[in-house]
């Protein structure tokens, strides 16, 4: 394959799910952020204690620091015939570090937007669910349990409503993204390296439209 496919897509949109996929069924390597940063909590490399002191502190990550990230865990073997970024580039500076970073592995960038419509994000995100205990994802409206407010897997376990799940949090993180990284969808469209799927439908019709894509 030898590409860096961008996963673009809202909260809500369901690209981590996706990204998970694609590595389950095609082995292609889910680069993300925020798994990222969990393991730098536990390794000790200078990186890591970099990262670590940052936190520490409660100042946020800078691009450069980011970037060193995504360049330390994408020059592992595993990467070396390509892999899916979810949650990363999120601004312009970054993107333009990945732009240095696929021509120094030799690859080709390839930017998918998950395509969802405004209104059935708010829907997807006030709805959703989650079991404490095993973390699978619910959704009141498209994904119930089988016992209300009870997970599958653990019936003995209410399900969790997250606090920031509440429609004005919804909206806010929704135009956050929209200022943030809508610009990057328009910096990959210019350049001819966007394609869309409609982030609609069931978990495998959807799946199918960016395993086509890819």
């Amino acid at each position: 394959m030898n590409k860096i496919i961008v996963l673009i897509g809202a909260p809500g949109a369901g690209k981590g799910t996706q990204a998970r996929l694609l590595h389950e069924r095609r082995g292609i390597p889910q680069i993300s952020t925020g798994d990222m940063f969990r393991e730098m909590k536990s390794l000790d490399t200078p990186l890591a204690r970099e990262v670590q002191e940052i936190m520490a502190s409660g100042k946020l990550i800078s691009d450069d620091v980011t970037f060193k990230i995504v360049q330390d865990r994408t020059s592992r073997d595993d990467c070396r015939n390509g892999y899916i970024l979810d949650g990363y580039p999120r601004t312009a500076v970054q993107a333009e570090q990945l732009e240095a970073l696929a021509a120094e592995q030799t690859k080709v960038i390839q930017a998918i937007e998950v395509d969802v419509p405004r209104a059935e994000l708010v829907r997807r995100l006030t709805g959703r669910r989650s079991c404490p205990v095993c973390g699978e994802i619910y959704n009141i409206y498209s994904k119930p349990p089988k016992i209300e407010n009870r997970c599958d897997l653990h019936p003995e376990t209410s399900l969790i409503h997250r606090a920031d799940d509440n429609e004005e949090s919804v909206s806010t993180r929704l135009e956050t993204y929209d200022e943030v990284t809508k610009p990057l969808i328009a910096y990959y469209e210019n350049s001819g390296r966007l394609k869309r799927a409609d982030g609609r439908g069931k978990l495998e019709e959807i799946y199918s439209k960016l395993d086509k894509l890819i």
